[in-house]
């Protein structure tokens, strides 16, 4: 067993992601405790996690939900593969985790959700935010774990997505939507701690609820790993 004290918090990114961006990711958990570990296609996989973070990225292959393929978008087929095969190694064993942006829609996908390929074709005038900046805002359903994490009944959020979930997944929970009603956030209900959010809580490094979710997970990663021998 592993003797670190803090838990191993595992991070799916691209294998060409910023190191700006990957920076905002390694402190949103090392702040609050966890130990960040990068995982993308090109590095080695891992064989035990205290807790999963499924970060943002490119769009998912239609494929794996049966959406119409789209030309003019950028795919990762190497990441589904990589945070598919995670999702279904970790989820069984009970570990916390958390799907950003990306995240949430492949923590959809996996359990047989679909999402909408494009909310600015599906939703005729919905005004186009690209933002890091809280500038959209939510409505999060009353008595979710969602809720109880951020303990607030709205907030505001940034926006960088052109995907949404569209029909919910085995066992799948929608808990948060936007004024315009698209989904913003679900989390399932046959684990204790499988969340996803469709905004980047790890930019918002001064938002007090956003850091709540980030130090929920790795409260739960905490709680989950198995004690040293």
């Amino acid at each position: 067993m592993r003797q670190d004290a803090r838990p191993l918090i595992g991070i799916t990114t691209s294998d060409r992601k910023s190191r700006i961006a990957w920076w905002f990711d390694w402190f949103a958990v090392w702040r609050h405790g966890g130990r960040p570990l990068r995982l993308s296609p090109a590095r080695p996989r891992p064989t035990d996690l205290d807790g999963l973070i499924i970060g943002g990225g490119d769009d998912i292959e239609a494929h794996h939900y049966g959406g119409e393929i789209q030309l003019d978008v950028r795919v990762d087929p190497a990441r589904d593969d990589l945070e598919l095969a995670l999702l279904e190694r970790f989820i069984p064993r009970g570990t916390p985790v958390l799907g950003i942006c990306r995240g949430a829609q492949l923590i959809n996908v996996h359990l047989g959700g679909t999402l909408d390929p494009d909310i600015y074709t599906s939703y005729e005038g919905l005004k186009r935010r690209r933002t890091v900046l809280p500038r959209k805002t939510v409505d999060i359903v009353g008595d979710s774990r969602l809720y109880r994490i951020l303990r607030v009944t709205w907030c505001r959020i940034n926006s960088l997505h052109h995907q949404a979930v569209r029909q919910a997944g085995r066992g799948i929970e929608i808990v948060a939507r936007d004024r315009d009603g698209l989904v913003q956030a679900i989390e399932s209900r046959d684990h204790d701690f499988l969340i996803g959010v469709q905004w980047h809580p790890e930019w918002l490094v001064f938002n007090r609820p956003q850091q709540r979710l980030i130090r929920a997970l790795v409260n739960a990663a905490e709680q989950h790993r198995q004690p040293a021998s």
